[in-house]
């Protein structure tokens, strides 16, 4: 149960508590912030509403702690993020559990979860060492002009305090996937989770703080954005973002300043399907890549893009599949679980509404209870309806039928959007070619966007973001080079 058994201490009567300094604690304000059952639409959790000043007191103990675990040696840091990794997948179901409560995520899959960010740690820990146990070492006389008289030792060293916002659909795993790269890099971490999902976050926080790091090292705090938001993001002592999300991101990236940014912020991915394709596969992918999750996923297909001689056909073979959909409470790991919020719902029924007013076709009826929305495939869907554009975040999956390869291209790069496309086809070179001609951050041949394995490189072109992740990527964007130079004062070669 979530809050109990050696989660206990992170629970003050009926409101989380907040982590700062190495301690659980209350906000001085007094207030809370609550957390609505998607499910249930009624508040389940709260949270402690944290005031600037108390983030001030955050970030001042993170500066602190960070200059000392920069001179813990790597394999140190990393042993402490292999025995965190080890706790919170011991402890899974009390946080899958906050999973199923805050964000309507499928059981089975809330368990998923946690388990791929116990690995993605580990994952992180042993890669660490190996990447920031190297350095570079250069001669000058490899520089036209020069002799040998300099030796340059360069070496990777941390940024300082790293402040990571991860977003409510993966709410642990993409906060492990910013907190452990900042870690084994030497940083100190601050961790602002999304209102929904945030308890999730806090446990997985109590894990790290089971495992043993410093006092001040990690720091969760919670709150409205609206309060702490822009205070967070534009704070001085904050050396690097890492966020993921939606389009506040690219309100932060105009605020935040002089410092290094890694951000996801969200994709209309794209699923082009040529004339060759096995539609069979095609259509268990557009299933797999447009509904699990309810569609709530930044690499969700989001469009299809199928040429007309095969279009019929398809859609009859997808929409035999998504009356096979289990609808209903995430608690029973229904394929179809209640979108987060009520704001989201609207919003989903918006772009429905004008897809059906310009004349789509609906596949299945309409239906919506609460925040439960029914799957929905939409047919002939034209680039004059929202939807053809906009990234719904729910389970309703719009088709439009192409005449040509050239036609599915332009409209994926239309869009201002370019995290994820896929194409489906037999003939390799097509692929290739397409996927040149793609503008996004990853194009997946004959399967659905999707972000892992956790340390392939993951990045967007356009709105869909800035800098890149997976592990390798994470850890070196949250570096810094320094170099050291040696002058002699003579030339010197070294003999065989």
């Amino acid at each position: 149960m979530a809050g109990n058994g050696i989660f206990a201490e992170i629970l003050d009567g009926d409101v989380f508590k907040y982590y700062a300094d190495g301690e659980w604690k209350k906000s001085n304000s007094g207030k809370s912030v609550p957390i609505v059952n998607p499910t249930t639409r009624r508040t389940h959790y709260k949270v402690q509403a944290c005031s600037q000043e108390e983030v001030n007191k955050v970030m001042e103990a993170a500066k602190a702690a960070q200059k000392l675990w920069a001179k813990t040696p790597l394999w140190k840091r990393a042993e402490l993020l292999h025995k965190a990794a080890a706790i919170l997948k011991e402890h899974k179901a009390p946080i899958a559990e906050c999973l199923v409560k805050e964000i309507a995520k499928p059981a089975k899959d809330a368990v998923t979860e946690v388990i791929r960010s116990g690995d993605l740690v580990s994952y992180c820990a042993e890669e660490g060492v190996r990447i920031l146990g190297e350095g570079k070492f250069l001669v000058s006389d490899s520089f036209p002009g020069n002799e040998r008289t300099k030796y340059c030792l360069t070496s990777k060293i941390p940024l300082g305090v790293v402040l990571a916002i991860p977003p409510f659909n993966y709410p642990v795993n993409l906060a492990v996937s910013k907190i452990a790269p900042a870690l084994i890099a030497g940083n100190s971490l601050v961790l602002k989770p999304p209102t929904q999902g945030a308890v999730a976050a806090l446990h997985m926080v109590h894990c790290f703080h089971l495992a043993g790091f410093p006092k001040g090292l990690i720091s969760c705090v919670t709150g409205k954005g609206s309060e702490i938001g822009d205070f967070l993001t534009m704070h001085p002592a904050v050396n690097c973002i890492s966020f993921t999300g939606g389009d506040t991101g690219i309100s932060i990236s105009k605020k935040a300043g002089m410092i290094p940014l890694q951000m996801e912020l969200g994709g209309k991915d794209a699923c082009i399907v040529l004339e060759d394709a096995d539609l069979d596969l095609v259509a268990a992918n557009i299933i797999k890549g447009g509904f699990s999750y309810s569609g709530q996923r930044c690499t969700a297909v989001k469009v299809v893009l199928v040429m007309e001689s095969v279009a019929d056909s398809l859609v009859e073979k997808v929409k035999a599949k998504v009356v096979k959909l289990t609808v209903g409470p995430p608690e029973e790991s229904c394929d179809i679980t209640p979108v987060v919020s009520e704001s989201s719902a609207n919003f989903i029924e918006g772009l429905v509404m004008d897809a059906k007013q310009k004349g789509a076709t609906f596949c299945q009826e309409y239906r919506r209870e609460g925040n439960l929305i029914w799957p929905l495939l939409l047919d002939n869907v034209r680039p004059d309806m929202r939807i053809a554009w906009e990234e719904p975040f729910g389970p309703v999956l719009p088709v439009i039928r192409i005449g040509s390869v050239e036609e599915g291209i332009h409209h994926c790069n239309a869009s201002n959007f370019g995290l994820q496309g896929c194409v489906f086809t037999k003939d390799i070179n097509k692929a290739m070619l397409i996927s040149d001609a793609m503008e996004t951050g990853t194009v997946q041949i004959n399967s659905a966007p999707a972000r892992g394995p956790d340390h392939f490189p993951f990045q967007g072109f356009k709105d869909s973001g800035i800098g890149s992740q997976g592990v390798t990527n994470s850890i070196n964007m949250m570096t810094k080079v320094k170099s050291t130079v040696i002058n002699l004062p003579s030339p010197s070669y070294t003999m065989g």
